[in-house]
C-alpha cells in the first residue's frame, strides 16, 4: 500500500487531466480556432501534480486587476465594480469546482500589479490603493473564500511608490535590448507589445503632441510594461513558488501560463479593469466600452456607486 498521505501516480495523472479539462473552457488563447487537448498543456499538468500526489490545497496564482483604464470613455471611475465582482465570483466558482475534483480544494492568489507600472500607465497610485482596498473588500463582502489579494505592500511594505518600482525592476526586469530582441523574434511577445502599445494609446486622455508622437511614446511605454510585467512575474514565483500560473493574456498551447478568460467580450484582450460590463437582455454579461454600454442600455448603481449598464429591452 502507498503511504498516507501519498496518492498513487496513475490517481495523480487522471485527478490533474480532469482539472485540465475543467479549465478548457474558459481558456484565452493566442489560437482561439485550434482545438486544444489536456495534453497541450504539460507545464500545468506539471504543477497540478505537485498539489495532487501530496494531498495539498491547490494553489493558482493570477497576475491582473491592476486598477481602472485612466480613460472615462471606457469605465466608469477608479473603484471596482460589476466586471470585477463578476469576474472574481467566477474565478471563486472555478476553485470550488476544483474541489469536487480534488477534495484539499484550490484557492487563487490575485497578484494585483498596478503599483508595478502605474507611472507608465499613468494612473495614480491613490486610485491604484483605492481600487485593490475594494477588491479585497468586495471579496470579504461576497464571501469569495476561495480568493486572496496580493499587492506590492505585501512585499515592500510602506516604502514610497517610486521606490518600489525601481527596486523591482532593478532586480527582476529584462533589459530593453534583450526585450526588443524577443519582440522582434518571436510572434507572441510582438503580440503582447502591440496589444499594450494599443492599449496604452487608447487610454490616453491628455496627449497634446500628434497621432504619430502618441504611437512613438506608447510603444516606448509598452517595453516598461513588459518590462515590469516580467519582473512582477519573476517576484510572485519568488514569493510563490509552489503554483499553478495563470494569466488575464492569451497563452500559446504549452506555454508556462495558462491564459484564463474571465468574462465574455469581443475582444480577446478586453478585461473588466479596461471596460464596463452590460447585462444583455437574454441574461449574458458582456464587456464592452463604457461609451457602447451607455448607448445600449440604462446605468445601474450598487452600494450607490455606478456598478453596470442593464441593456434596454425591445418592444415586443
Amino acid at each position: 500500500m502507498p503511504p498516507v498521505g501519498t496518492i498513487t501516480a496513475p490517481s495523480v495523472a487522471r485527478t490533474c487531466a480532469a482539472i485540465v479539462e475543467l479549465l478548457l473552457p474558459y481558456r484565452r488563447a493566442t489560437d482561439p480556432g485550434t482545438p486544444a487537448a489536456v495534453a497541450d498543456f504539460p507545464e500545468q499538468l506539471c504543477q497540478l501534480g505537485d498539489f495532487v500526489e501530496t494531498g495539498e490545497e491547490i494553489v493558482f496564482t493570477l497576475p491582473g486587476f491592476p486598477c481602472k483604464s485612466p480613460s472615462p470613455a471606457k469605465v466608469l471611475g477608479h473603484l471596482p465594480d460589476e466586471g470585477e465582482r463578476l469576474s472574481l465570483t467566477f474565478l471563486n466558482e472555478l476553485c470550488t469546482a476544483v474541489g469536487q475534483i480534488h477534495p484539499p480544494g484550490a484557492r487563487i492568489e490575485i497578484c494585483s500589479d498596478g503599483h508595478i507600472f502605474g507611472d507608465l500607465i499613468r494612473v495614480p497610485d491613490d486610485h491604484i490603493d483605492a481600487y485593490s482596498d475594494e477588491l479585497a473588500a468586495m471579496i470579504r463582502r461576497e464571501g469569495l473564500r476561495h480568493l486572496s489579494v496580493f499587492d506590492l505592500r505585501d512585499v515592500l511594505g510602506d516604502l514610497p511608490h517610486d521606490e518600489k518600482r525601481a527596486r523591482v525592476h532593478a532586480a527582476y526586469a529584462p533589459s530593453l535590448e534583450q526585450l526588443r530582441a524577443e519582440v522582434r523574434s518571436d510572434e507572441s511577445t510582438l503580440a503582447l507589445y502591440r496589444g499594450i502599445t494599443r492599449f496604452l494609446a487608447d487610454d490616453t486622455v491628455d496627449f497634446e503632441g500628434s497621432r504619430s508622437a502618441l504611437q512613438r511614446e506608447c510603444r516606448r511605454r509598452a517595453y516598461g510594461v513588459i518590462q515590469r510585467s516580467r519582473a512582477w512575474g519573476e517576484l510572485i514565483a519568488e514569493h510563490h513558488p509552489r503554483s499553478v500560473r495563470l494569466s488575464i493574456h492569451p497563452q500559446r498551447r504549452g506555454a508556462a501560463k495558462f491564459g484564463i478568460r474571465l468574462l465574455d467580450a469581443k475582444d480577446a484582450w478586453t478585461t473588466p479593469w479596461h471596460s464596463t460590463v452590460l447585462h444583455r437582455a437574454d441574461g449574458r454579461w458582456e464587456l464592452m466600452r463604457r461609451s457602447e454600454a451607455q448607448r445600449l442600455g440604462r446605468p445601474v448603481l450598487r452600494e450607490a456607486r455606478p456598478s453596470h449598464f442593464e441593456a434596454y429591452r425591445l418592444p415586443s
